[in-house]
């Protein structure tokens, strides 16, 4: 990767960013020791322009940055790096140095979902549910996202809120399947739900 050092006297920022949860946690400085350091290590390693040293994130709390990737911008002069954070990362106490609560959006956990169902797809797995739903083809997919929304229906009517959850997270799942075996994600939904938001959509 090339990193231009130069262009703040030998230091670059870098952007930390929680891989799970999307959620920017800090920004520091690195030098070209620094960032050799935190690929070497596989944990963020700084500069610090007050102390003129390098410092691990952790070394004294134990809230390392584990590394999952890095990336650099457009003009090489400034890193994105994903961690997953192993405590607060903030020398206050706090999940961010914004003070803001590092907390995971459950919605993203469908995206991740879909990608564990693909991968069902192209392996096929034996004794794999989700295989077992792909082998039986389209129609037995279809007929699952209904029999599970029927039950829905029935949990709302009759039942509990804890029995409909259960019973809408079956739904969700055979959906999932049925998108993915059309080559579809659940993004599109999304996206399609977007433009209905505005105000100037028509229904089709």
């Amino acid at each position: 990767m090339e990193i231009d050092f130069d262009k703040l006297n030998g230091l670059v920022p870098a952007i930390i960013q929680d891989a799970k949860t999307l959620k920017v946690l800090m920004l520091g400085f690195m030098n070209k020791e620094a960032y050799d350091k935190t690929v070497e290590t596989n944990r963020v390693t700084f500069y610090s322009r007050s102390r003129k040293c390098l410092w691990t994130k952790g070394e004294t709390s134990g809230n390392f940055l584990d590394v999952v990737s890095i990336m650099n911008d457009c003009d090489n002069d400034t890193l994105l790096i994903k961690v997953n954070p192993c405590g607060p990362v903030c020398h206050k106490g706090t999940d961010t140095c914004w003070g803001e609560d590092n907390k995971r959006n459950p919605l993203l956990f469908l995206s991740e979902l879909q990608d564990f169902i693909e991968k069902r797809h192209e392996e096929m797995p034996e004794g794999s549910y989700t295989t077992s739903l792909f082998k039986d083809g389209l129609n037995r997919m279809a007929q699952k996202v209904g029999e599970e929304a029927l039950e829905a229906v029935i949990e709302a009517v009759n039942g509990t809120d804890d029995r409909l959850i259960y019973e809408v997270s079956d739904m969700f799942y055979h959906l999932i399947v049925l998108l993915t075996s059309k080559n579809l994600r659940i993004e599109k939904v999304a996206e399609e739900l977007t433009e209905r938001h505005d105000p100037n959509w028509h229904k089709h």
